[in-house]
């Protein structure tokens, strides 16, 4: 700038004074914002206090060389890679200097080794980390950050929240780090993972909380928090650190086309891992509650045609003859707003609620039942004895009586009585009751295709009344069309007795 250019500029200043002043004592708060978008001064003091309690975890293998096809593994499994290079190159080694030929190399037992992560949570040498990690091994090892290598015993595992809890035993107090609560955790704020990236050893990446509360569709308690600190294959069940140092999280999965980190890791939170590790800590197994229920979403059709505003809760589809819901009165229909005092915004919300409550405990349930609100106690049962009932109970047991098959189409579907002959065609169970489909109108514009009717689904309910023939349930289609209803809610069964509700439109 030119000494006139200046002069005039200074002028100009001086002649602004007040709003000057006010823009000098902005200028004066910059440099802080700035040094903070850099990043956290701190993380080299977090990372320095915590590394010593973040473990590598070796497990190994023994698998049959003749299997000619690799394992199915858990997605991002730290052994998938060890499993694919085995069996790649394992194929067309031929004998060499005398030590036989492909075929003996084929019947000779091979070890598979894997490295994943974990993190110590006791001095007494309690180590957690993700269940896929030492799945199946026969052989599992933590090597502490000095290089240290301990034989490890399994305490407990939970497929469910991928969790599994170890012990070794050393001759001196370890470094342990505690949980922190994950429920305070913003969005932006950061987070520092430390673990065992493509078998490197300790690394400490640095990001920010994404997102909160993700259902990845990868079990029935999906809650994960999604974080942009580099997370890659050998960092599952590593720990997630807040800036005091605290475990917020689990590092268990991510999302990549190319299998590196791409900026999107998923880690369970804290606050869930807690409860599953406290009970494989007492137990050795998961004692979650159980309430005996099939839910599905509350869609915007469904939430009109129960008077439900804003569509909200779960909608119990299905109740388990076995399970503590039915003699508390819960019944399909029922949308559960409210569970032992937590409100319940969204169907995948009410089973990481009922799982977390103690088995045996007396809750209250408040349900939407056409449109007025309830409240039942429930007991809660135990989820894994309702697993074995389950399990013991594979057939149905009460028989339906023969029908005669009428054929009917309505709403883009043909219908027909359930006979035994359908039945068998159609492999559905004896104690299963309602109206048959045998076919869907995929090319009639309705909404049947698109909410994936099929040919052997049966209709038990229509609006909550059941129906038996093609005759009632034309008869409820026609009483709702004249009462004005656009939406007729249908109460699904598949072959195998597990229900659903379908929104179906009446125009």
């Amino acid at each position: 700038m030119s000494c006139l250019g200046m002069s005039r500029h200074l002028s100009g200043l001086l002649r602004h004074g007040p709003a000057i002043a006010a823009l000098a004592a902005a200028i004066v708060v910059l440099p802080a914002f700035n040094a903070a978008a850099r990043g956290p001064e701190n993380v080299a003091d977090v990372a320095e206090q915590v590394i010593d309690a973040v473990v590598n975890i070796s497990t190994s293998q023994k698998v049959d060389a003749r299997l000619g096809n690799m394992p199915d593994l858990p997605p991002g499994s730290p052994m998938e890679e060890f499993f694919d290079e085995f069996f790649k190159n394992r194929r067309g080694q031929g004998g060499q200097g005398g030590q036989g030929g492909p075929g003996d190399q084929d019947r000779a037992p091979r070890r598979i080794n894997s490295l994943g992560s974990g993190f110590i949570i006791d001095p007494s040498g309690l180590v957690v980390t993700n269940n896929h990690v030492i799945a199946d091994a026969d052989e599992i090892n933590v090597i502490l950050n000095d290089g240290t290598k301990l034989p490890a015993e399994l305490v407990g595992r939970d497929s469910k929240s991928d969790l599994a809890l170890l012990r070794v035993h050393y001759d001196k107090p370890l470094k342990a780090v505690k949980f922190g609560d994950s429920d305070k955790l913003r969005l932006g704020e950061w987070v520092i993972a430390i673990g065992n990236p493509f078998s490197l050893g300790g690394t400490v990446t640095a990001g920010i909380v994404s997102a909160r509360n993700r259902d990845i569709n990868s079990g029935p308690y999906d809650n994960y928090i999604q974080t942009d600190a580099a997370i890659n294959r050998g960092n599952s069940g590593g720990p997630l650190f807040n800036l005091n140092g605290e475990v917020v999280g689990v590092n268990t999965a991510i999302i990549s086309p190319s299998g590196g980190s791409i900026g999107i890791g998923f880690a369970v939170p804290s606050n869930s891992a807690v409860a599953v590790i406290d009970q494989l800590r007492q137990y050795g197994e998961t004692r979650r509650g159980w309430l005996g229920v099939r839910i599905q979403q509350v869609t915007d059709d469904i939430a009109e045609s129960l008077s439900i505003k804003p569509a909200r809760g779960a909608l119990v589809a299905g109740i388990d003859d076995r399970g503590p819901a039915k003699p508390a009165g819960i019944e399909p229909g029922d949308v559960v707003v409210k569970f032992d005092g937590h409100d319940v915004k969204e169907m995948h919300d009410l089973p990481r609620i009922v799982a977390d409550t103690p088995v045996g405990k007396e809750v209250e349930v408040v349900v939407i039942r056409k449109g007025k609100e309830e409240t039942h106690t429930v007991k809660i049962g135990r989820l894994e004895d309702g697993e074995k009932l389950a399990a013991a109970n594979t057939t149905g047991k009460d028989a339906a009586p023969t029908q005669k098959s009428v054929v009917q189409k309505t709403l883009g579907l043909e219908l027909s009585s359930l006979s035994d002959d359908l039945r068998k065609k159609f492999k559905v169970r004896d104690n299963v009751k309602g109206v048959l489909v045998t076919g869907v109108d995929a090319s009639v514009a309705s909404a049947a295709a698109d909410k994936r009717l099929s040919a052997g689904d049966v209709i038990v309910e229509v609006q909550y009344q059941a129906v038996g023939n093609p005759a009632d349930l034309q008869t409820r289609i026609d009483q709702l069309k004249a009462q004005g209803k656009k939406v007729a809610v249908l109460l699904v069964s598949n072959a195998d007795g597990e229900t659903r509700f379908v929104a179906l439109s009446l125009q």
